[in-house]
């Protein structure tokens, strides 16, 4: 292996091609460098200057490895620099997974903020439920996921950080007779045939919108299940049933379907972003941004008329 000490000289001597210069350069004496630079000539076997009485100059090889010597020395001078931007979160790779519902609402918006802040992280995104999102932790396949839950039921193990509080909304055909109405009462969906999610990948979520039918002396019809919330509402859209949505998919304008508030239902769902103690030190600042972000939007919605007040908690 060669050593670097070694190679600074080198350097030093081929860009002034002078030993005396080169030695002082190097906070050194004239006769340990040119120990070393014969020891090094000895280690590639070659000669890599051309020595008279008058002057000093690059053979061949020399010059071929000048451009090399300095980048590989660039890059060792870096390495500090790089562990330290690792060690503080400000380099480095963050996995992160997302239910689809958070793609409809803010995180396109954090998502681009904390890039422009944090240039040097990669960021490996990856669209899972949250039963896909627990084993991919389990695996060390991701860092930190949003995850979609019923309201104070983030899953157990876990840091969570609630990062959206929302309604549930009715998705309807466009042509359903209640679509007419602004808003609907329970009573007028309650024997609809039902578009809903899998319980496994929301349970907490699936139980409270069985409760909410139960609490309504009602049963669910569940005419189909499926897993992502644009097929969800595609399903909604062919006439299949109605379904339950998180209000920020209403911004998912699918021609067909039309969203409406429910009236005594009182369902609601929660958005949280999970991750496990230790926490990387990238993990660390993306929470840190978020959490800015979502304090400084809330403090800009309550600049304005009538605020729906979040509860935020970590």
């Amino acid at each position: 292996m060669i050593e670097l000490r070694p190679l600074r000289q080198f350097l030093a001597l081929a860009e002034e091609l002078h030993f005396g210069r080169a030695a002082a350069r190097l906070h050194m004496t004239q006769p340990p460098l040119t120990l070393a630079i014969q020891a090094l000539e000895r280690t590639f076997g070659v000669a890599l200057f051309d020595r008279t009485r008058r002057s000093v100059a690059l053979t061949p090889a020399g010059q071929a490895l000048l451009a090399p010597v300095r980048r590989l020395l660039a890059g060792a001078d870096e390495l500090p620099r790089l562990a330290q931007a690792a060690a503080s979160g400000l380099s480095g790779t963050l996995r992160l997974a997302f239910v689809s519902s958070i793609a409809y609402g803010p995180l396109p918006e954090w998502l681009r903020r904390f890039r422009e802040a944090h240039a040097d992280v990669a960021l490996q995104l990856r669209e899972a439920t949250l039963d896909v999102q627990l084993a991919a932790f389990d695996a060390d396949e991701i860092d930190a996921g949003f995850v979609l839950h019923a309201p104070d039921a983030a899953p157990a193990g876990f840091v969570a950080w609630r990062a959206l509080a929302e309604p549930m909304v009715m998705a309807l055909p466009e042509n359903h007779p209640a679509a007419a109405l602004r808003s609907l009462r329970f009573a007028a969906i309650a024997d609809e045939p039902l578009v809903i999610f899998p319980r496994q990948i929301a349970p907490s979520l699936y139980d409270a919108v069985l409760a909410a039918y139960r609490a309504n002396g009602a049963t669910p019809r569940i005419a189909q299940e499926a897993i992502q919330m644009q097929t969800i509402v595609n399903l909604v859209s062919a006439g299949m049933g109605v379904a339950w949505v998180p209000e920020a998919v209403t911004r998912l304008q699918r021609p067909g379907v039309v969203y409406r508030a429910v009236i005594g239902a009182a369902l609601r769902c929660e958005t949280s972003l999970l991750w496990r103690e230790p926490a990387l030190p990238v993990v660390e600042r993306f929470v840190a941004q978020v959490t800015t972000l979502q304090r400084q939007s809330a403090a800009g919605v309550a600049r304005k008329t009538t605020p729906r007040r979040f509860t935020r908690s970590v």
